[in-house]
């Protein structure tokens, strides 16, 4: 399934999806030395975001959460690719400085984790593959 949204930050990644239908804040709920979330009673509380696909609604919390993202990449603990429903500026600041693949305007719930994610930050696309068969619909 290839859906099509908007480009927050240029550049193509691909990995294991890590979705949560909750809103996360980079700054105090994520460690930016592991990548792990830890905001208590997040759905995710406890995972890593290193390396993965993270799929979310929105970011929230404060500002300094851009810088936070900035941190987690240069000590390789940040996801490969955001991708966001609604894509808010601190997530998006994050991401620019950062250099992390993102698309919003994108429907969620179409997205489990541990799926397979491709993010085409050039052409504003997210691919999910599902058993090597690749389906496409228009949104």
């Amino acid at each position: 399934m290839k859906l099509k949204g908007r480009i927050i930050y240029k550049g193509i990644a691909q990995g294991e999806a890590l979705v949560t239908s909750m809103g996360i804040s980079f700054y105090g709920g994520v460690d930016p030395e592991t990548g792990v979330i830890v905001e208590r009673g997040h759905e995710l509380e406890g995972q890593t975001i290193a390396g993965k696909v993270l799929v979310f609604p929105t970011g929230k919390g404060s500002t300094v959460g851009s810088y936070t993202l900035y941190r987690l990449k240069h000590g390789g603990k940040a996801p490969a690719a955001i991708v966001n429903a609604e894509c808010e500026t601190i997530t998006a600041v994050g991401c620019i400085i950062a250099e992390i693949p993102c698309v919003d305007q994108i429907d969620i719930e179409h997205f489990k984790s541990g799926s397979h994610i491709i993010v085409d930050g050039e052409k504003g696309s997210v691919e999910i593959k599902t058993n090597q068969i690749e389906k496409q619909i228009s949104v």
